[in-house]
């Protein structure tokens, strides 16, 4: 199997690459159960970053991203799910397609978290940021919730979004196109 070797906050791994179609892969960064990177790539992205206060992220992959920063700011972070949970009040909701998700995803934030970001600096965080569809519907959530975006942050912006200069990132991501 073909590999990246990516340095990123003072830790080196190297990255398996997956088929997305028959003309591209990408490098699979994947943080689960990673705590040395998670928490090496908190810590930088936290002294990048302005002021703010709270984080959000999309369920799943920036999960850990997301509490190692809250833990490491001392600030709360919310979970944008993926399916209305039976705890979740009157969620609202907005739609998202990601590169690496086959077909439309429906993103929720609970009334009582939109009540706790509502005039809120907050920060949007994820893993990485390829075609940006992602962070789209997270800023349109928070839009929906009365937030603030303070900056949106990601450990890799991949392929063009590294041109990008709305976002704050550790590294880029480079993506293998192949006949």
């Amino acid at each position: 199997m073909s590999t990246y070797t990516l340095n990123v906050a003072g830790v080196t791994r190297e990255l398996p690459l997956c088929p997305v179609n028959d003309k591209l892969d990408i490098a699979a960064f994947v943080m689960f159960s990673d705590v040395e990177l998670t928490e090496a790539c908190a810590a930088e992205l936290l002294e990048k970053l302005p002021e703010f206060d709270v984080l959000i992220t999309a369920e799943t992959k920036g999960i850990p991203l997301a509490y190692a920063m809250a833990r490491q700011s001392g600030k709360n972070y919310f979970v944008a799910r993926k399916s209305v949970k039976v705890y979740m009040t009157d969620p609202i909701s907005v739609n998202v397609q990601s590169i690496t998700t086959h077909g439309m995803q429906t993103l929720y934030l609970a009334q009582e978290d939109v009540c706790r970001i509502k005039g809120r600096k907050v920060m949007i965080i994820d893993d990485v940021i390829s075609t940006g569809e992602s962070l789209l519907a997270l800023e349109k959530l928070v839009g929906e919730a009365g937030g603030i975006i303070a900056a949106k942050a990601a450990v890799l912006a991949e392929g063009e979004a590294a041109e990008r200069t709305d976002i704050v990132f550790l590294e880029k991501l480079p993506v293998f196109p192949h006949d």
